[in-house]
């Protein structure tokens, strides 16, 4: 198990050692080798390998998070992601296993997406005045508000994994904010439903990681700046 809060710049502990080895398994160059240390070469290893994964433009910083660092040891079978380090800002992180893929058939169309969202607010602490339009936003781009054809994505690099009880891949993106099972364990708000299916759940969790990964603030009211797939006033980026 690696933990986010464990591989950062400047370190030396054996977290890090485990995925430098899952770097240069990837074929990202290590010069002095896995250390156990940090550094630059680390740095510029992370970064290859997010730009391998598909980040763009400053989301490759060659800083790891659960989402990049979860591939990473899903694709080379090194480690599994303990999440530990995460904030627990909804206080209900979940291990993997305890994510469920039982889809409850929330409504869809963008007037329910924003009245989810507004509960999603309400149960994080986010002011909707952002986080209403910024989730729903979201939402629209992520799974076209919820529409069932577009639940859950087959297609991208996540979709790989044994199959679960909905019959995909564990590791797909699923949910109205499009969430792959770590991210939604590791963020998960505590009262909320276990399956990332869950309109509610998942926006929740999204709130949570994108204050950490994103440095949203607790109010929301630099949401949008930050993510951009959150702002309809620029081009959709994933997030």
């Amino acid at each position: 198990m690696v933990a986010v809060s464990k591989v950062r710049f400047g370190m030396r502990n054996e977290d890090v050692r485990i995925v430098q080895q899952a770097l240069i398994k990837r074929g990202r160059k290590i010069p002095d080798g896995a250390t156990g240390l940090f550094g630059d070469q680390t740095k510029a290893a992370y970064r290859a390998e997010q730009l391998a994964q598909g980040f763009k433009g400053a989301d490759a910083d060659g800083v790891p998070g659960p989402t990049s660092l979860a591939a990473l040891g899903s694709l080379t079978g090194l480690f599994r992601l303990d999440g530990g380090g995460a904030p627990a800002a909804g206080s209900g992180r979940l291990t993997p296993g305890q994510v469920t893929f039982r889809d409850p058939g929330d409504e869809s169309g963008e007037e329910a997406m924003r009245r989810y969202a507004r509960k999603a607010c309400e149960l994080t602490g986010m002011d909707p005045q952002f986080g209403v339009p910024a989730l729903a936003t979201i939402a629209k781009r992520e799974s076209a508000s919820n529409h069932p054809k577009f639940r859950i994505n087959t297609t991208d690099m996540n979709a790989r994994g044994p199959r679960v009880s909905d019959g995909h891949p564990r590791n797909c993106s699923r949910g109205a904010t499009q969430c792959i099972p770590v991210t939604f364990a590791t963020y998960h708000q505590a009262g909320t439903a276990t399956t990332p299916y869950d309109v509610v759940a998942c926006m929740c969790a999204t709130v949570n990681y994108v204050r950490d990964r994103y440095h949203v603030n607790h109010s929301g009211s630099n949401f949008a700046a930050r993510v951009q797939q959150a702002d309809l006033r620029r081009a959709p980026h994933w997030y």
